[in-house]
Order: structure tokens, then sequence, then C-alpha cells
């Protein structure tokens, strides 16, 4: 028997990074990034990133167990090490307001990379030293 055709997945609606201070990860990716916040709790973060996907931040360990509520239970998930997120950027003009705006806040930029499809990076760090990459179109073939 044939498989039946899948239905498409549309978009990645949430991801998560986990952090060791939450206090100092809401500073950060709320007065640097300037997201807004949509849930806060000693658990976690969830801030709105553009209007149409979610960042989690999760205190590290937090979720090392299942997770009970009203509609079933959550489960268990966690990240050690250096991660890694990118965000997309409309063009270079806003990419170079970006730089400005870190090069104000004593945000280091650790490295800017132009891609042979036209796309430009920076890269910065978290205060968990995850790395964040504020990115133009041009790196992929979808973006």
């Amino acid at each position: 028997m044939a498989d039946a055709p899948l239905p498409p997945l549309d978009r990645i609606v949430e991801t998560a990074l986990y952090c060791d201070d939450l206090s100092r990860s809401r500073a950060f990716y709320i007065d640097i990034l300037g997201f807004e916040p949509l849930l806060e709790s000693a658990r976690l973060l969830a801030v709105s990133v553009g209007g149409n996907s979610v960042l989690l931040l999760f205190q590290r360990g937090a979720t090392n167990v299942p997770l009970p509520t009203a509609g079933g239970i959550v489960p268990p998930h966690g990240g050690t090490g250096i991660q890694h997120i990118a965000f997309a950027v409309a063009d270079r003009i806003q990419l170079d307001a970006w730089a400005a705006r870190f090069d104000q806040r004593g945000v280091a930029i650790e490295s800017r990379v132009r891609w042979p499809r036209g796309g430009e990076s920076i890269y910065i760090r978290d205060p968990d030293q995850h790395s964040i990459e504020l990115i133009t179109p041009g790196l992929w073939a979808i973006y």
C-alpha cells in the first residue's frame, strides 16, 4: 500500500534557546533586539519575532521533566552548549542599522559574511554565548 500524501508543514512557529540566567537574557532579547514579550515565568520567556514566530528562552534545566498543563503534558526537552539562530533582515540598509545599534549598545559583531547568492550576515553573541545571526535575503534558495 502506498503512503498517503503528507499535508505540508508551513513554517517554524516556535523555537527555543536554553539560558543560564533568564533576567540577563530578557535584557538582551527585549532591550537590545527589541522583541515583544508574550509570556514570562520563572521557567521561560516567550518573545514575538516579527509578529509571526515565537522564540522561547528557557531557564536551562527547567524543562528536563514533563510539564502537566490543563490541556495535556508537555514532554521534556533541553539543550546544552552553544546554539545558533538566525533572524531575517529585509536588506543591507537594515542590516547596517542593526550593526550601528549593536555598536551603540556595546554588543560586539563577531563576524560579517557576504554569501555567494548576495545575502549578507552579521553574527553576535547573546549572554549565553549562543550564535545570533541577522541575515538579508540571498543566502538560501528560499531566502
